[in-house]
């Protein structure tokens, strides 16, 4: 949570400094043929995503009996909180409700795969363990 929240709160866009960076690593992989629709927006979305899937895992592993959907909408209003946040008080943030629909989808991820890695409602390595006793 804590670099979840350097980087929601942070004064000013945190990819800001690398922007330009990125702008032309991505122009030259278009030229060498990396499709158009992998943009600055893709980028962007993919990040978000990034940032809230371990958000999702881990409130997966913390609450097993809550649904993956539950989970989701906990990262939902998380995100709704952040980006109020960044509109109330930092002015050179920029609140999106794109920015919410990407983190609640990282954050429905993380839960997937939180569930996908724990059968049972116990991890796998858990139950190997368990399995090796017996």
């Amino acid at each position: 949570m804590v670099p979840l929240s350097f980087v929601a709160f942070w004064p000013t866009p945190v990819d800001q400094p690398v922007s330009g960076q990125v702008a032309t690593t991505l122009d030259f992989l278009h030229h060498y043929g990396i499709p158009r629709w992998l943009d600055y927006n893709f980028v962007e979305a993919a990040a978000n995503m990034g940032l809230f899937l371990p958000v999702g895992f881990v409130a997966a592993l913390a609450f097993p009996r809550k649904r993956w959907w539950q989970v989701g909408a906990f990262g939902m209003l998380l995100s709704g909180c952040i980006e109020l946040g960044q509109l109330l008080f930092l002015h050179s943030r920029f609140a999106s409700p794109s920015d919410v629909m990407t983190n609640t989808s990282g954050a429905v991820i993380g839960a997937i795969v939180a569930l996908l890695a724990t059968q049972n409602g116990r991890p796998a390595a858990f139950r190997q363990r368990a399995s090796q006793e017996q």
